[in-house]
């Protein structure tokens, strides 16, 4: 047999520009919402990552290779296209960080905020209801198929931001920044509000009864009240979750191609 049949030398070009390939989509795994939470295995990140960037290797056409004289331009580009990947899952990210808020919203008027615990996942300090909204948007986010969006979207990247070819508008970047900041707080709000409304009128109730009934304790009356009233709020509004989950969604894809078309020169 012909030993040239075995031949699986390639181009260091090859190489170096599959590298940068699995950078990026290292990075975003790493950032990105389900891909990148803990209780996914390293083992399985990695695997994903590999086997992605592969399918991205041999599907971009032409390989545009990057030119570069020393090492350090090389270490360059590596750290801008961990940085591109990193800012694309962060985008993606930071919008379901919007169901957190949403709860703490809520458990502040429930009054289940000081029931605080430790999210494993995100090793961030959550509230009961938050917890429960993000477990809910993030089913909602599997189910709906958005997971396969933001793998969409990642490959698009590489279309608009070529490789080693990241430009970072700051300017762009910062309004962009400015603006979710406060599509943070009115979505969170507006996922919160009608419990927020009901816990508002039950506390002007309580506020009209203590002066009706002075003798009533009526901050140990109120809190029981509050907190059940606001669990029964939760259960009639479940069916609301997907709506709010959508708002959720749109504002993602607008974050992520904000910021796609920021670092691909086009803002």
């Amino acid at each position: 047999m012909d030993p040239a049949y075995f031949d699986l030398s390639f181009p260091l070009e090859e190489l170096e520009y599959f590298l940068l390939i699995l950078t990026r989509v290292s990075m975003f795994i790493f950032a990105a919402p389900f891909f990148g939470r803990a209780e996914v295995p390293q083992r399985l990140k990695a695997c994903f990552a590999l086997v992605m960037s592969f399918l991205l290797y041999e599907s971009i056409t032409p390989h545009m290779y990057v030119q570069y004289n020393t090492v350090i331009d090389y270490t360059t580009i590596i750290l801008k296209e961990a940085v591109t990947g990193l800012l694309i899952g962060l985008s993606a990210n930071w919008v379901m960080q919007i169901a957190g808020f949403a709860g703490q919203i809520v458990d502040t008027n429930i009054g289940f905020s000081m029931a605080s615990q430790i999210d494993p996942t995100t090793q961030m300090n959550v509230t009961v209801t938050g917890q429960y909204y993000q477990y809910a948007f993030m089913l909602i986010f599997m189910v709906s198929g958005m997971h396969r969006w933001l793998i969409k979207a990642l490959a698009e990247s590489f279309t608009l931001i070529g490789i080693g070819r990241s430009v970072f508008d700051m300017e762009a970047m910062y309004t962009t920044l400015v603006g979710f900041m406060a599509e943070y707080v009115s979505l969170g709000f507006r996922i919160g509000l009608p419990l927020f409304c009901v816990t508002l009128l039950t506390n002007g109730l309580l506020g009209i009864m203590a002066k009706v009934s002075p003798q009533m304790n009526m901050f140990a009356v109120g809190m029981q009240v509050k907190a059940l009233i606001g669990l029964a709020i939760m259960v009639v509004t479940v069916r609301m979750l997907p709506d709010a989950a959508d708002l959720l969604f749109v504002q993602m894809k607008t974050l992520m191609v904000s910021f796609i078309e920021a670092m691909g020169g086009t803002a």
